[in-house]
């Protein structure tokens, strides 16, 4: 399990909210149609500030959750994009096998998450995509995801169908032979949108030295960032221990969403 189900994302550095009169709306619940006519949940926030004619649209987030699927902590975190003037949307990866979200704490995912493809999940993304340009004029998307969200994000960088311009993983999931499929370090070769990744040198189940042979794989902009003594999910803001490392993490996140791959706040 990636987090447990009352973990909540980190509060917004307040040097990155927008006015308190702008902010983001809360998170709603939708229902989408992928591509092979499945019906899925997604939750999507928006930014509710006015933006002028001649300002360029945000870039919009298109967040992949944990095995989880669509439960709070990525409803809440749709909410803290939208706090920072991006307009954000959530899937649910279950839609073929569970019916639609929310997901509960009682949830038995691994047997829905055994039965995803990455064809599926990548379908279902680019449904979320085309919602987001719909409701907020987003021209710019990058995807967010988040352990097995994480290892999709990351794929979304091999394909050439999906409109996102790049890729943020969370302790993303490297090794893809656990579910069956060539994950990002077989297939690293092949990931040409910039990629930002987040790790803990603490995470038991992706050592350092994976991560040292995926960073060098990839041929493309990126720009792999190991936290010390971060364990896996430590993007929680239950863990007071490691706020420094959200707050950080955060900054640069929305540094590369901002610059949709370009732009990267250097080491301090």
């Amino acid at each position: 399990m990636c987090s447990p189900f009352d973990a909540r994302p980190p509060e917004l550095p307040a040097a990155l909210r927008l006015p308190p009169l702008a902010g983001g709306a809360p998170a709603e619940t939708i229902e989408l149609t992928s591509a092979d006519g499945t019906a899925f949940s997604a939750a999507v926030a928006l930014p509710t500030e006015t933006r002028d004619e001649d300002e360029a649209p945000p870039t919009g987030v298109v967040i992949l959750p944990d095995v989880r699927g669509l439960y709070p902590f990525y409803s809440e975190l749709a909410e803290r994009f939208a706090l920072a003037g991006h307009p954000a949307i959530v899937i649910d990866y279950f839609g073929r096998t569970a019916g639609l979200g929310p997901r509960g704490e009682d949830f038995d995912f691994w047997p829905h998450v055994e039965q995803t493809t990455v064809e599926q999940v990548q379908a279902d993304v680019a449904a979320a995509e085309q919602e987001l340009k719909q409701r907020a004029g987003v021209e710019r998307l990058v995807t967010v995801g988040f352990c097995f969200g994480g290892l999709h994000s990351l794929l979304v960088g091999t394909s050439d169908e999906l409109q996102s311009e790049a890729v943020v993983a969370f302790y993303g999931g490297l090794d893809g032979t656990r579910f069956g499929i060539e994950g990002p370090l077989q297939r690293a070769e092949a990931i040409h949108k910039p990629v930002l990744g987040l790790y803990g040198d603490a995470d038991q189940g992706i050592p350092v030295e994976q991560l040292e042979e995926f960073d060098a794989r990839l041929t493309g902009p990126r720009e792999i960032v190991i936290y010390p003594g971060a364990p896996h999910s430590f993007f929680d803001r239950s863990f007071a221990e490691h706020q420094q490392t959200c707050e950080d993490a955060w900054f640069r996140v929305l540094a590369f969403v901002d610059g949709a791959g370009a732009t990267v706040v250097p080491d301090s």
